[in-house]
């Protein structure tokens, strides 16, 4: 598992959420430590022709003609870029990368590479030289068999029609699968596809993985392939930090009553190694849905942290919300509107029970320096600062402090929806194009940056004035 990333990740069918668009989301996770994120645009002519990998410095020549496209990079490059998630402008999305798990039976056949690609590389050398999401993988999966990879990673390619999830094993090894429009995955830090079958049209694989799996004889099951079996782990570290994970969303999302391979149905029980990855939903999904999960802390059950469990209980397992989230993005890719104003990159900074969502649009020229210029020192006046300093403050006490972050999430997702709207009616009324409509959309993100920050200051205000009540130094005897 990287030492950098251990996220949760959520993709949603076209057909399986709210107004037919795809979704990619997930939260990218760090330290305990604050790791401040920033929110930009890399226009063709500042992409590199050339790429030196974060480790070993290994160069890789870069295409001619990169497309635009947006990233949410580390301010801190100390360990590279973490691009980590993506639109470009040919509307197709990437979110790189989420951590997966691999086992001693596969790194004995095929080792990491030491000097190779890594979860900081891949979002640059890929996102901006594709235009359909088969593409992306294919790039990927070419790159991984040339230069290998140092660790395990799933990511997803996306755009309006399909999202692929693709995942690596070992040091050159790959497989994708294209998610059913009509169902939805939740990935922890686990390797997550399942059955696979390689007759299949909707899947993808290095051209070797048949072969790798019977010479090497991996595969335990007797009448299947399942590469989380396979290829995967399944041990105390997946009992604890990454099983619950899944469980907890698929509780409240799944439809229960159905399941997508029949042998890998839900089953009610945190720890339960085969939860099924592919899950129909029992209702459509919306962007508000997707956040209050990747938000949650097993509320509603004796396992959270802030609730009213035994202590033991409280501490068993790894939430999806908490301290250690550095931003989280939702890639949406909506039908039915002018292609520029398709691509919507939802995004929060910093710890997830206390952020709230913008849906920036992405073909811009340039993003709000509240989330472009984050500095790594502590500074308030960024996005990601300010909501971490409403992260510290509000955990002392979250049944107060809660409350009053959950009201004004309420309020700001709604301000900021209606605001979307109206850009957009606005946009299609005066059928705006070309430098028009790039400088009208990122006129329209400042703004809704603008609106967000205010009011995220304000609540910071509310929680200092009201938490001076509930101070353990005071004393009530009037003087």
């Amino acid at each position: 598992m990287s030492e950098f990333s251990s996220c949760t990740t959520i993709l949603v069918g076209k057909y399986a959420s709210l107004d037919g668009s795809t979704l990619v989301a997930r939260n990218e996770d760090g330290h305990d430590e604050p790791e401040p994120q920033q929110f930009v645009v890399v226009q063709p002519e500042n992409q590199p022709k050339v790429y030196y990998t974060f480790k070993g410095n290994v160069e890789i020549p870069l295409p001619p003609n990169p497309l635009r496209y947006t990233a949410t990079p580390n301010a801190i490059l100390e360990h590279g870029i973490f691009g980590a998630s993506g639109i470009n402008s040919a509307n197709v999305a990437m979110s790189a990368t989420e951590t997966i798990t691999s086992n001693p039976r596969v790194l004995g056949a095929d080792p990491y590479v030491e000097a190779s690609l890594g979860e900081a590389d891949l979002l640059t050398i890929v996102l901006p030289y594709i235009k359909t999401p088969r593409e992306g993988v294919l790039r990927m999966g070419q790159l991984l068999e040339q230069y290998g990879t140092f660790e395990p990673n799933g990511m997803v390619f996306s755009n309006a029609d399909e999202i692929w999830y693709m995942e690596t094993y070992g040091g050159h090894h790959w497989a994708a699968i294209r998610i059913p429009d009509d169902c939805y995955v939740v990935a922890p830090n686990r390797l997550n596809i399942d059955v696979f079958d390689f007759d299949n049209p909707d899947v993808l694989y290095c051209k070797d993985l048949p072969d790798f799996i019977e010479r090497n004889h991996l595969n335990p099951d007797f009448d299947e392939l399942n590469l989380r079996h396979t290829l995967g782990s399944s041990d105390y570290k997946d009992v604890q930090y990454n099983n619950p994970r899944a469980w907890y969303v698929q509780k409240y999302f799944s439809d229960t009553t159905r399941s997508y391979h029949e042998k890998y149905p839900f089953v009610d029980d945190p720890d339960c190694p085969d939860l099924p990855f592919i899950c129909y939903p029992k209702q459509k999904i919306s962007i508000e849905d997707i956040k209050w999960a990747l938000s949650s802390h097993y509320e509603g059950t004796p396992y959270d942290p802030y609730g009213n469990g035994s202590e033991a209980d409280r501490k068993k397992y790894r939430a999806i919300g908490l301290n250690r989230n550095m931003e989280v993005h939702v890639l949406q890719m909506r039908p039915n509107v002018p292609a520029d104003i398709a691509g919507i990159q939802w995004v929060g900074m910093a710890s997830n029970p206390y952020n709230c969502m913008v849906p920036f649009y992405t073909a811009i020229s340039d993003t709000p320096a509240s989330y472009r210029d984050t500095p790594i020192k502590y500074d308030p006046n960024y996005m990601y600062w300010l909501i971490q300093t409403m992260a510290v403050i509000g955990d002392r006490n979250y049944t107060f402090f809660g409350t009053q972050h959950y009201d004004f999430e309420k309020k700001m997702s709604a301000t900021l929806r209606h605001m979307q709207q109206q850009y957009d009616k606005e946009f299609i009324q005066k059928n705006l194009s070309g430098m028009d409509a790039v400088e009208f959309l990122t006129k329209a993100n400042q703004e809704m940056a603008d609106a967000l920050f205010a009011a995220a200051k304000a609540l910071l205000g509310d929680f200092v004035c009201t938490g001076s009540h509930k101070m353990t130094l005071r004393f009530n005897l009037a003087d």
